[in-house]
């Protein structure tokens, strides 16, 4: 299926091609902002719209409903009245932690739906750090099954004191900075934000004669339910994952020339994506031609944006293709033991033809897999 219209909010802006190019030249949206709470790091990247001032709740909403509002309107459709569209919307908390009247992690999305102008109800999805990828999946299958033709898909999740504290009191934050697949990696930082792509089947894209960015080739996820928040060291989750959005596009592991990870910078989240990485296309490389993705991540210039952190990253996977470049991954100077892949480090990466993937990992075990292309060129002859 393709996707027609794309929209994110980031710490480094709203546009499309600016925040692209301001991450192609190094640039970080992180910096320090106060807390009542002793924190391990004062570090963040915070969205400037809406403002900070406002309820937690009314933020949550109001990202969400402005950023899907653009990505429709990058695919030309004017969300009022627009019953044929449906929204699947993703977030790991959103404001429900802060707030102890909190109606639940369904209402908000039917307000922001409802703010849009979108009659169709919505799907909510709520599966930690994958919800943004996962709602992506789920609209993905959505038009397969002849649910809908159109889907705008995506996560949007905000600051709040209790994520900051949550994640200081874990220890999964970093003291320094977030170095993803670096030796000197001890932690992630957070953010917030918010991505949506618009789906469509071919037969509707085609009718309405969009502009195509890229096509969604695949999806595929596991759960490892190793623990509540650390993956089974194996990695074996996140393969299956990956092997199964392959397996969904028809493609193999030689098909592959691009990685956006997770990169979330944590020590243990590195080294099982990692070591993923390896058995997927590190030592089996001889088999697939040689062949060996390029791994980019966004997090140590974004931050760590937990339910929104998918699709912004899906979007950043579909510009990389575009673009057939991808940013240097943030702090990266000396790369961990076990990565074995080549991993954008010093400057932009140029990456060669074929398909792309986006990886999330996310507390709870939910590991999901992505698989884009570019829809002008051929994999094995199909159409991407």
């Amino acid at each position: 299926m393709f996707v027609t219209g794309m929209a994110w909010s980031t710490a480094l802006g709203t546009k499309l091609d600016e925040v692209w190019s301001r991450l192609l030249a190094g640039e970080t949206g992180l910096r320090e902002a106060p807390s009542e709470h002793d924190l391990r790091n004062l570090l963040v990247a915070p969205v400037d719209w809406p403002p900070a001032e406002l309820d937690h709740r009314e933020r949550q909403v109001a990202l969400a409903a402005e950023t899907a509002a653009r990505a429709l309107d990058d695919a030309g459709l004017d969300g009022a009245g627009q019953g044929g569209v449906v929204a699947v919307v993703g977030t790991s908390y959103g404001a429900h932690l802060d707030d102890d009247g909190a109606d639940g992690l369904h209402q908000w999305a039917v307000d922001a739906a409802a703010r849009v102008g979108l009659t169709s109800a919505p799907v909510s999805v709520s599966t930690a750090c994958s919800s943004g990828s996962d709602a992506i999946l789920v609209g993905s299958h959505l038009i397969t099954s002849g649910v809908a033709d159109v889907c705008v898909c995506g996560g949007a999740d905000i600051l709040t004191p209790a994520k900051r504290l949550g994640h200081s009191a874990l220890g999964t934050m970093s003291p320094t900075r977030l170095r993803a697949f670096d030796a000197r990696a001890d932690g992630t930082l957070l953010g917030e934000g918010a991505g949506f792509l618009v789906l469509e089947n071919a037969a509707s894209a085609r009718r309405r004669g969009v502009g195509v960015y890229a096509t969604l080739r695949g999806a595929g996820s596991a759960n490892d339910a190793a623990g509540l928040t650390a993956p089974d060291p194996s990695g074996e989750s996140v393969l299956l994952a990956v092997c199964r959005s392959l397996a969904a596009a028809g493609l193999r592991p030689a098909d592959v020339a691009v990685v956006n990870a997770h990169g979330s910078g944590t020590p243990t989240n590195d080294a099982v994506e990692a070591r993923s990485l390896d058995r997927a296309f590190g030592r089996s490389a001889e088999l697939h031609n040689g062949q060996r993705p390029v791994v980019f991540a966004t997090k140590g210039a974004l931050g760590h944006s937990l339910g929104a952190t998918g699709a912004i990253e899906a979007i950043a996977l579909v510009l990389a293709l575009r673009d057939r470049q991808v940013p240097a991954v943030p702090d990266l100077v000396q790369p961990r033991e076990g990565v074995t892949v080549p991993v954008a480090a010093g400057g932009t990466c140029a990456i060669g033809p074929g398909v792309g993937l986006s990886i999330t990992l996310g507390f709870g075990g939910f590991n999901t897999s992505l698989v884009f292309g570019r829809q002008d060129e051929a994999v094995d002859g199909n159409v991407r």
